[in-house]
């Protein structure tokens, strides 16, 4: 879908967009659950500004700049990478170094991601442009796992708070470079009536994917913890997968060989850290 939507709206403006409409009902949403003294920082802005412009600029203008050069299977492929690099970022920030087996299995996602990427010639990633993409996608995944590590330091907060005075500074950052492209040059403001052209699109990317979708795993990051819930993304290479062949996309044996060694891998990762948890006492 937002493979779609790029062609109609740049990446900056949609990533500054549907946070725009997403704030204001992630505000409406704690004020009514919690109350307005919910909206207080607590001498907390400083933290939830750098994680929420990490998150929230990082994560969204990398990505959806990304996507604008290389294909949707790649990115999800890359996204799903996003497991093995918190399993890093848990052990270099708090000294919890992962379990052998999850060496092995963050190494074969990593084999697997370049399988996908390069189709097995390394030369294939130079064409089109695809590198370029892949990398700031990349990046952006990079941005979101230093993100998943923001509960540390709001202790006392709920997922819900947390994540609205996080978005808040993430997007009055993504607004503020979206009006530095527009001013540079560099992009456009589109017309009324191109995102009417895409209002379901935006529909869907402001509902699911920013208020539902943050929200939800801001939840699972409280409940489970940052490894657990990021794995739950693991889902996303598999549907993309599926759409596009659904709508008609070829992939070649290296590809799906690929495709296969992540999920095989970090399946074979959650099952393993799932055991290990129900040894301990």
């Amino acid at each position: 879908m937002a493979k779609r939507t790029l062609p109609v709206l740049d990446p900056f403006f949609l990533a500054s967009f549907r946070y725009a409409v997403g704030i204001l009902i992630f505000i409406a949403i704690l004020w009514a659950v919690e109350g307005r003294r919910a909206l207080d920082y607590g001498g907390r802005l400083l933290p939830a500004a750098v994680y929420g412009v990490a998150g929230f600029c990082g994560f969204n203008i990398l990505v959806w700049w990304g996507l604008v050069y290389t294909r949707p299977e790649h990115a999800a492929i890359i996204m799903a990478l996003q497991t093995p690099m918190t399993a890093l970022a848990v052990w270099m920030l708090r000294g919890m170094r992962p379990a052998p087996f999850t060496i092995g299995c963050i190494a074969a996602a990593i084999c697997g991601v370049l399988l996908v990427v390069t189709k097995g010639d390394p030369l294939q990633a130079f064409g089109g442009g695809s590198l370029w993409g892949d990398l700031l996608v990349l990046l952006g995944a990079v941005s979101w796992v230093a993100y998943t590590q923001a509960g540390a330091h709001f202790a006392g907060w709920s997922p819900l708070r947390m994540t609205v005075l996080t978005a808040i500074p993430g997007t009055v950052g993504l607004v503020a470079i979206n009006a530095l492209t527009i001013a540079a040059g560099w992009t456009e403001l589109p017309g009324l009536d191109q995102v009417l052209s895409v209002k379901w699109q935006l529909a869907y990317f402001i509902v699911f994917t920013v208020v539902l979708g943050v929200l939800g795993f801001n939840n699972g990051v409280k409940h489970l913890g940052a490894l657990n819930a990021v794995l739950m993304l693991n889902l996303v290479p598999v549907i993309v997968f599926g759409i596009e062949a659904w709508l008609g996309r070829s992939f070649s044996a290296v590809e799906i060989g690929g495709a296969a060694v992540v999920i095989g891998a970090l399946v074979a990762n959650n099952l393993y850290l799932r055991h290990q948890s129900r040894r301990t006492p």
